[in-house]
This record gives structure tokens, C-alpha cells and sequence, in this order.
């Protein structure tokens, strides 16, 4: 998924009108970050898993370069918090504001 770049100037006003106030509309938009993020984390962590041993000795650590290629990979991604905003923009992202009593 492409994001445009992290500092852009987005119209607040655009950004508003999708919820009726822009602290809502940023509250979604870091709440879907958080989702992104964790998702990642999860993803990541799985695929170093397998290359984790009980035994680490320092060669193992210093040449497991598809180790360090699935890291730089995933550093090499765009930030959650400029795909939440690419996914907010374009109506891509789900939400419902909860019922005040």
C-alpha cells in the first residue's frame, strides 16, 4: 500500500467534515493507526520468530542476513499513522461514534 509522505498539509476543514469535528476525525484516524500498528508488530514478530533459537551464539547473530533483510523490510514501510490518514481520506476506514445517554 503506497501512503503519501508523513508531512503534507491536510485541510482540516476536509478532515472535519467526515465526523463533524477534527479531534473525532483525528481520534479515528489514531485509533486506526493503533489497529495498523499492532497488526504490523504482530506480523513482524511472527516471521522473526522463526529464525529464534534457545541456543544464540554471536555467529548466528551477526550472519542471519534474512533476518535482517525481514527487518529492514518492514522499516522500509510507511508509518501506520500516514496509512490510517491515506485510509480516513479516501473512505476507507469504518467507524461509528458511540451514543452519549
Amino acid at each position: 500500500m503506497a501512503a503519501s509522505p508523513s508531512i503534507i498539509t491536510r485541510d482540516v476543514d476536509k478532515l472535519a467534515a467526515k465526523t463533524g469535528n477534527v479531534y473525532q476525525s483525528v481520534f479515528v484516524v489514531s485509533q486506526r493507526a493503533k489497529q495498523i500498528a499492532v497488526k504490523t508488530k504482530e506480523e513482524l514478530t511472527q516471521k522473526l520468530a522463526e529464525f529464534a533459537s534457545n541456543i544464540d551464539n554471536l555467529e548466528e547473530i551477526f550472519e542471519n542476513r534474512e533476518q535482517i533483510e525481514i527487518s529492514k523490510f518492514y522499516e522500509r514501510q510507511p508509518k501506520p499513522t500516514a496509512l490510517a490518514m491515506e485510509e480516513f481520506i479516501e473512505d476507507k476506514v469504518e467507524f461509528r461514534m458511540r451514543e452519549e445517554e
